[in-house]
């Protein structure tokens, strides 16, 4: 789900808490060696994502939130904050080129560079991977 999260809305807040959980407290965020990144270069978007971000001429840019039951991905664009809400049964995570992964759910994804010498970000990435692979039942469909 695609939100605009510029202005203290509770409402749409309180929906990401319910779909994602509460964010994680600072003991929390210490205990799992931190719970984001930033400033990851936007590469291409969805439809409905690249419709926002070509509105202004600024440097397209994300950046990732760990939650419990799910992950955030922000973007601006003008003046305007948006939330990518993804939990992890609908999360799809790939690492395509060399340099490049990319997040997909349902008819959003977004593709952004990480660099080589970047290797918090790949350890980022692939914390991601082992919170999903722990919330995604091992035989969904096992019939006994």
């Amino acid at each position: 789900m695609l939100l605009n999260v510029s202005y203290h809305n509770k409402e749409v807040f309180r929906k990401i808490d319910e779909i994602l959980g509460k964010p994680f407290t600072l003991k929390e965020r210490l205990k799992r060696g931190g719970i984001g990144v930033g400033r990851l270069p936007i590469n291409e978007a969805s439809v409905q994502i690249n419709n926002l971000l070509i509105l202004d001429n600024n440097r397209n840019v994300c950046g990732i939130e760990m939650r419990p039951k799910g992950i955030l991905v922000g973007f601006r664009s003008l003046l305007e904050s948006y939330a990518l809400v993804i939990p992890y049964y609908k999360l799809t995570l790939y690492k395509g080129r060399a340099e490049e992964y990319s997040i997909h759910m349902d008819t959003y994804f977004i593709k952004f560079g990480v660099r080589k010498k970047e290797k918090f970000n790949h350890k980022f990435m692939a914390k991601i991977l082992a919170e999903k692979a722990r919330h995604t039942p091992s035989h969904p469909h096992d019939v006994s």
